[in-house]
């Protein structure tokens, strides 16, 4: 009966404290009479203002909920409990330079001694930064780019674990969804306007959420950020909540007006009419009227001189804002080549606005030729000075020699400095990848009929660079965003910085291994020697990628799954072949032709290169001239044997390549 008795009071006390637990959870609108753990900086005002840090340079501040929370849930055996959070916050900065930001914090501790202001903001130091003991989970509101800790820009948010290093980040921002158009809202971080933040961490999905928008905008329906993780192998109990914040050279101020915090539930909202308000910032700038009319009637007197001198430096700056690399050795290439102040008056000086994307080894704007009134896509790509760069422009200009309806034309370039501006006609549809891959889009999916126009373009394309121009051009990055659409739905092969050129006859020499993974072909890796056969392979990715509407590699998929062409030769082998393809298609397409363009994929990326069939029967076969030979299970699979060091989350194409500056060479 005692065993007994004590059996049922150990689980009555562990029914409370879940149930207490459960219960946990605070609002503060504002922080007046509030009791908060703070050290450094922090303190609260008397409006009722938390003050993470003010306007000192290189320190830090912390405030915390002064209680631990115990996120492990009681009652199901350290299952991890969900979470929710929501805060408003405000920062200014005086000077248009300022930083880093501050961040959301769970920790096993309130104690950060030891910790570095700036850019560590105030939660690591040198030799503790990454550490998997730290058990530190941070939502960053950074405005300072930091290239050791990879951020994204200046002005960004960012999920960190135990790192600075952010697992995912993603530029300031919120989505909205309006007159049938879904796009987001650029914000900045620092202008003082009122912003808020929710964190959201559902402890069945394993999914963390992070949602920011103005406090006048209704929560967005999707997050900033979207992180599938499990983190009870974080969070140990009990943990601490709260903020950390941190300057650096120059004066900052960051502010927090509201809190909310929920375990098991979702954070009670904010009542933003009570919220307290900021101060308003005054100008560091203090007039002196007698000093000016001083300064003013010397200026006056020399203003002749002076003004001569200004003239001088303008002229100057003028030109050197445009100045080129110009040699002797390139006025032979004749219109190939494009006046910098051309391609920055086309681009409006290159403006985000005219950006259409990054990839390859630079970003690509949209631009107009003030002449001509041509629409381009101009792509800017760092470069240095070095043996062979004569010999890598003579290969650009071949290449913008090169004229077929399915290859993206390069119309020239232009050097000034360390950079290097390809001029490519524009393609108002942008990346195939686009329309398989992208989700966020609400432009018209890809019938079939389109996407088997598109390989066969690709595929003719192809059998011009490798058989019919009069040297053989080996592309070396076939893959689905370099397959630019244009204004018909056309596929037209682009993004030739890879493209490797040989008389016909004659033997391609050994090169440094470029590409991206999961298009490369095995026997690249080892003989380094680029030939049509390696583009072939990469063609039957690109053909598996176009029927199933799915990437090479798929981290997050199962292991029978992982890569594509191993899961196509799987349902190959069990007859279910066409089980791969793109849901999204349902059954409206060709069975005859789904069936012919997986196997063809499949024959193509055969890991024997001599079993690989060349573009012009590869034509013939995509025509119905000639009929596909039977598929033997021998060498039908993928080049990656050990798929143990792929990323795990979030893949994206991997680029194996050297720098352009090597590239020259090549």
């Amino acid at each position: 009966m005692i065993l007994e008795f004590l059996v049922w009071l150990l689980l009555f006390g562990r029914s409370v404290a879940s149930s207490e637990q459960e219960d946990v959870g605070f609002t503060y609108n504002g922080f007046r009479g509030v009791n908060l753990t703070m050290d450094g900086l922090a303190q609260i005002t008397e409006n009722g203002l938390l003050m993470l840090v003010n306007t000192t340079t290189q320190q830090m501040g912390h405030a915390f909920y002064p209680h631990p929370l115990h996120f492990r849930n009681l009652s199901t055996a350290d299952a991890l409990s969900s979470f929710s959070t929501t805060f408003v916050f405000a920062i200014w900065k005086s000077t248009r330079f300022g930083g880093p930001g501050m961040a959301f914090v769970i920790s096993p501790s309130r104690d950060f001694t030891g910790a570095l202001p700036g850019n560590y903001l105030g939660l690591f130091n040198t030799t503790n930064i990454g550490n998997s003991s730290n058990h530190v989970i941070a939502i960053e509101l950074d405005f300072l780019r930091n290239l050791e800790f990879k951020d994204i820009d200046g002005n960004h948010v960012g999920i960190d674990i135990n790192d600075l290093k952010s697992l995912q980040s993603a530029p300031a921002s919120y989505f909205i969804s309006k007159d049938a158009k879904n796009r987001y809202v650029n914000l900045s971080l620092t202008d003082g306007q009122h912003l808020q933040l929710w964190v959201e961490y559902h402890g069945k999905q394993k999914q963390l959420n992070v949602t920011v928008a103005p406090i006048n905008i209704p929560k967005p329906t999707i997050p900033l950020l979207s992180l599938k993780i499990d983190l009870s192998p974080i969070i140990v109990d009990p943990m601490f909540v709260g903020f950390s914040a941190a300057t650096y050279a120059l004066p900052v101020s960051h502010y927090v007006l509201g809190w909310s915090f929920k375990l098991n539930g979702e954070a009670r909202e904010l009542n933003l009419s009570q919220l307290p308000k900021p101060p308003l910032q005054k100008s560091h700038i203090k007039r002196r009227p007698r000093v000016f009319i001083v300064a003013f009637s010397v200026i006056a007197a020399t203003f002749v001189s002076i003004s001569i001198f200004f003239v001088i430096q303008f002229i100057v700056k003028r030109k050197n804002k445009f100045a080129e690399v110009l040699e002797d050795w390139e006025l032979d290439y004749g219109p190939h080549r494009f006046k910098y102040k051309d391609l920055y008056i086309a681009t409006k000086g290159f403006k985000d606005k005219e950006l259409l994307g990054t990839g390859g080894f630079g970003r690509v704007y949209r631009g107009v030729l003030p002449t001509t009134k041509t629409q381009v896509a101009v792509k800017r790509v760092s470069h240095n000075s070095r043996q062979g760069e004569r010999e890598f422009i003579a290969e650009i200009v071949s290449i913008g020699k090169l004229r077929h309806r399915s290859i993206v034309t390069l119309l020239g370039y232009c050097r000034r400095k360390g950079e290097l501006l390809l001029v490519y006609d524009f393609m108002p549809n942008g990346s195939l990848e686009k329309f398989l891959f992208d989700r966020t889009t609400t432009e018209t999916m890809l019938n079939w009929c389109q996407r088997f126009r598109i390989i066969k373009n690709v595929a003719a394309a192809l059998l011009y660079l490798h058989e019919e121009w009069e040297q053989v051009v080996v592309h070396r990055d076939v893959k689905s965003r370099n397959v630019l659409l244009d204004k018909e739905l056309n596929g037209r092969l682009g993004d030739f910085g890879l493209a490797r050129l040989y008389d016909h006859g004659t033997d391609p020499q050994t090169t440094h291994v470029v590409g991206t993974l999961g298009y490369l072909a095995p026997e690249l890796c080892k003989t380094g020697k680029t030939n049509p056969s390696v583009d072939v392979f990469a063609f039957g990715i690109f053909l598996l990628e176009v029927a199933c509407g799915r990437k090479p590699i798929e981290p997050q998929a199962s292991e029978e799954c992982l890569v594509l062409v191993d899961w196509v030769i799987s349902c190959w082998s069990r007859g279910t072949i066409l089980d791969t393809v793109d849901p999204k298609l349902g059954l409206n397409y060709e069975v005859e032709e789904m069936e012919l363009v997986l196997k063809l994929g499949l024959l193509c990326s055969h890991s024997i290169p001599t079993e690989r069939p060349n573009m012009r029967q590869v034509m013939r076969y995509l025509e119905g001239e000639i009929s596909l030979p039977e598929l033997t299970p021998l060498g039908l699979r993928t080049a990656i044997d050990d798929t143990s060091f792929l990323p795990s989350k979030g893949f994206s194409d991997i680029s194996i390549w050297c720098p352009l500056s090597s590239a020259m060479t090549q």
